[in-house]
């Protein structure tokens, strides 16, 4: 309750900011045009088209009211086909996600993460913690293409690469999802990449694979077989609880004869560095030639644009 009440305060300190920002800059308008100061008008201007985008903001982010869109969220990347070319994209949808949530001011923590022989990852998991995480990053499940000049072909040909984003809320006390542990397969294994001489010779990594779904999750975060076990079944919950939301959106949405934007397999966004810069979001047609903005982190403009899609296709 301390929590809500923190968040609910700054929402309401922020708005009252915003207002007084926007009423101050009218006024300052208002008396460059009396005194004919157009450089005074123009940083009027400019401070105005701040407070408008900073409100757009706000305005998606008062959509975010879904059952755990204020919960933290797991973000899952798997390279497709394609071997190293494939598992270097991979790693910069990773980069991407991990840019994304330090510019909100997330917390992120490495759940899992097996790296290719080469270059790049063949899959990893991450926990985005901080308010609204998973409500912002929801809209981001499915097929991301990437068109380049691989760096990996000695011919400089242009290469075309896809990688998958899963996204999944952290569930809290508020949730309970009750799991039979008799549909659960364990195994252990050593865990992978950095993590130091002991982590490396203890089976201390752990993979639960649930039967009835087929649904497989993995940790090896921490050195404690036992602490990986709480946290795999953590995020077991978390992809049951996600997939529960799944099937009843699917259900909503099958109801207004409209198609899933975020079922798994379906290919959400493009990004091409050859022959030209370009990212475009497949579902709502947003568009950018900074693609490097993108794949630094840049991505509010195409996940509001989806939340706001999302919410428009479930009023008609």
């Amino acid at each position: 309750m301390l929590r809500e009440r923190n968040h609910l305060e700054e929402v309401l300190s922020g708005y009252e900011r915003l207002n007084q920002e926007c009423q101050d800059n009218i006024d300052l308008a208002q008396m460059a045009e009396a005194e004919k100061d157009d450089a005074m008008l123009a940083e009027a201007e400019a401070a105005l088209k701040n407070v408008a985008a900073e409100l757009r903001r706000l305005e998606i982010e008062s959509l975010l009211s879904g059952e755990a869109d204020a919960n933290d969220c797991f973000i899952e990347i798997n390279s497709g086909a394609g071997g190293t070319e494939s598992q270097d994209w991979a790693e910069m949808l990773l980069r991407m996600y991990v840019r994304w949530a330090g510019k909100r001011g997330y917390k992120v923590e490495m759940i899992d993460e097996n790296r290719g022989e080469e270059a790049g990852i063949k899959s990893a998991t991450i926990k985005i913690m901080g308010h609204n995480a998973y409500g912002w990053a929801k809209t981001e499940s499915g097929v991301h293409r990437l068109v380049r000049i691989s760096p990996f072909d000695s011919n400089a040909r242009r290469h075309t690469s896809f990688a998958s984003a899963w996204v999944y809320p952290v569930i809290d006390d508020k949730i309970n999802i009750v799991v039979d542990e008799k549909d659960i397969h364990i195994d252990t294994m050593r865990s992978g990449g950095a993590g130091g001489q002991h982590v490396n010779k203890t089976e201390s990594a752990v993979r639960f694979t649930h039967m009835p779904t087929g649904i497989v999750v993995k940790c090896q975060s921490s050195r404690s077989q036992h602490a990986n076990r709480a946290e795999a079944m953590q995020m077991l919950k978390a992809r049951l609880y996600e997939r529960e939301l799944r099937i009843r959106e699917e259900k909503a949405t099958a109801l207004n004869s409209q198609k899933t934007d975020n079922a798994w397999g379906h290919q959400i966004r493009s990004y091409v560095l050859h022959p030209y810069q370009m990212v475009k979001d497949l579902r709502t047609e947003v568009e950018t030639s900074d693609s490097q903005g993108v794949l630094d982190g840049d991505l509010d403009k195409f996940m509001s644009a989806a939340l706001a899609d999302r919410v428009k296709g479930k009023g008609e």
